[in-house]
C-alpha cells in the first residue's frame, strides 16, 4: 500500500499516549508498505522530526509558529476563536499554509489511502479529492470536554469546557461522517461513533504495548520502596493534572491514616506551576518532570494507580505498567476501554473511599500484588503486542482500498 499519513501536534518524541500508539503502528507499517508521514506541529528547539525520514519513505514536516501551552499567547489565540465554529484544538493547527501544503501534495502524487491521525488534524483534509479517507480516532474528544465540564469548579473553567464540549461534538460528527472509515481503539468508542456513523465503516485498533521494553523487572521485588505509588502520564495533559489534583485533595489523606509513610511518585514531562506548588506543600509527592526512561521508577514502586476522573479512548500507560507485572489501581474511567478484568489483571475503584481502601489492602498483600502482576502481564503478552496491532491496523487499510475500487 501507497500510505499518507497526516497528523498534527508531531510524532517525536513518543512521549504521550497518542504520540506512542502511532509512532508503533507507523513504525511497524513501514517495514511492508509505502509510508509518507505529513505532519504540522510547534516549532521548537532540538526537532528530531527530520530523523524520521530513516524510518518512512517520505516525511514532509510543517512546523507552526505557536504559543506556549497555558501562556498569554494562547490565551489570545483562544479568545480570538471563540466565535469560530471550530473547537480550539482543531483550529490552533490547522493553518491555511498546511491545508496548501497539504492540498499542493495531492495534487501532484497519488496515494492508496489518506490516514487522518486525530481529530485535531481533520480541518486540515481535502475531504472534497477523491481517495479513500480513513480518520483514526484515539479518543472520543467530546465526552473528554464533557467530563473537564462536570467536574470542573471553577466558573470560567467550567464555562469554557462545556463550549469546547459543545463545538467538539459537531466537529466530531461533521468529520467522522465525511471519513470513508473510522478507527476507533475500543469498543466503548466504536459505540459511541455508530450513534452517527454507520457501524460497518467503524474498526477498532485494540491498544497495544512493547512487550520486549516493558519487561518485569527481575530484581524489582527487591528494590521495591514500601507504602510506594505511582502514576506516569504526560502532565501538562489536563485529564492527568486532575487526577493527581483528585488523588491528593481525596485520597492521599484516607490512605495516609492507615500508612504514614505512603509515597506518591509522578512521572511526566511539563508539570504545570499549580502542580508543582502541590507538591511543595504535599511531602508525600514527588513530581520527576520529563525522564528519558520511566521503567525504573515503576519497577521500583509497589503499585500503579490510574486516579483518573476525565478522558477517552484507552491508555497505554496502563498496559505498559502490566506488561512489566506491576498490580494497578484504576478508576473505571482509568481503565475504559481495554480488555482487563477487575480482579484479575486490574483492580478499580470509582470513590474515594474505595480507592484508598483497594490501595491500602493491596500495599500490604504481596502475594496478590504478584498474582495480579503476573495475570496482566500474560494478558498483554499473549495479545497486545504492536507487531498484532498493527497487523489487524493494514488489514483494515487494505479493505478500505479494496471497497474503493
Amino acid at each position: 500500500m501507497k500510505i499518507l499519513w497526516v497528523k498534527a501536534g508531531g510524532l517525536v518524541p513518543p512521549d504521550t499516549g497518542g504520540k506512542i500508539r502511532s509512532y508503533n503502528i507507523l513504525r511497524q507499517l513501514a517495514k511492508q508498505h509505502e509510508l509518507t508521514f505529513f505532519s504540522f506541529y510547534a516549532d521548537h528547539q532540538n526537532d528530531v522530526h527530520p530523523e524520521l525520514s530513516r524510518l518512512f519513505h517520505q516525511v514532509i514536516l510543517v512546523p507552526l509558529k505557536l504559543p506556549p501551552p497555558r501562556g498569554a499567547g494562547e490565551f489570545f489565540n483562544y479568545a480570538a476563536n471563540l466565535f469560530s465554529l471550530e473547537p480550539y484544538n482543531l483550529a490552533k493547527y490547522c493553518r491555511p499554509a498546511v491545508r496548501q501544503k497539504l492540498r499542493a501534495l495531492l495534487q501532484t502524487e497519488k496515494f492508496d489511502v489518506i490516514l487522518c491521525d486525530f481529530l485535531s488534524t481533520a480541518a486540515a483534509i481535502p475531504w472534497d479529492l477523491t481517495g479513500p479517507k480513513v480518520l483514526f480516532a484515539h479518543n472520543v474528544e467530546a465526552v473528554i470536554w464533557q467530563r473537564h465540564s462536570e467536574v470542573a469548579k471553577n466558573p470560567l473553567w467550567k464555562a469554557v469546557s462545556r463550549l469546547e464540549w459543545k463545538r467538539m461534538q459537531d466537529s466530531e460528527r461533521k468529520y467522522l461522517r465525511k471519513a470513508d472509515h473510522v478507527i476507533a481503539v475500543s469498543e466503548n468508542d466504536r459505540s459511541a461513533f455508530a450513534e452517527y456513523v454507520d457501524p460497518a465503516r467503524i474498526s477498532v485498533a485494540q491498544t497495544g504495548v512493547d512487550t520486549e521494553f516493558f519487561q518485569p523487572s527481575e530484581l524489582a521485588s527487591e528494590k521495591e520502596i514500601p507504602n510506594s505509588l505511582v502514576f506516569t502520564g504526560s502532565m501538562d495533559w489536563l485529564p492527568n493534572e486532575d487526577a493527581i489534583f483528585y488523588f491528593v485533595g481525596e485520597i492521599l489523606p484516607l490512605i495516609k491514616r492507615q500508612l504514614p509513610d505512603i509515597s506518591l511518585c509522578v512521572v511526566g514531562r511539563l508539570p504545570s506551576c499549580r502542580l508543582q506548588d502541590l507538591a511543595s506543600h504535599t511531602p508525600e509527592l514527588q513530581l520527576t518532570g520529563w525522564v528519558e526512561d520511566v521503567r525504573p521508577f515503576i519497577a521500583q514502586r509497589a503499585v500503579y494507580i490510574v486516579p483518573l476522573r476525565i478522558g477517552g479512548g484507552t491508555r497505554l500507560k496502563i498496559f505498559e505498567a502490566m506488561s512489566m507485572a506491576k498490580p494497578v489501581v484504576s478508576t473505571s474511567i482509568g481503565a475504559e476501554g481495554l480488555p482487563v478484568t477487575n480482579g484479575e489483571h486490574i483492580l478499580l475503584a470509582d470513590d474515594p473511599a474505595t480507592f484508598a481502601e483497594t490501595t491500602v489492602r493491596l500495599l500490604g498483600d504481596a502475594s496478590r500484588r504478584a498474582q495480579l502482576g503476573q495475570a496482566a502481564r500474560r494478558l498483554v503478552e499473549e495479545n497486545y503486542s504492536w507487531a498484532k496491532v498493527s497487523e489487524s491496523f493494514a488489514q483494515v487499510l487494505e479493505n478500505v482500498i479494496r471497497r474503493a475500487g
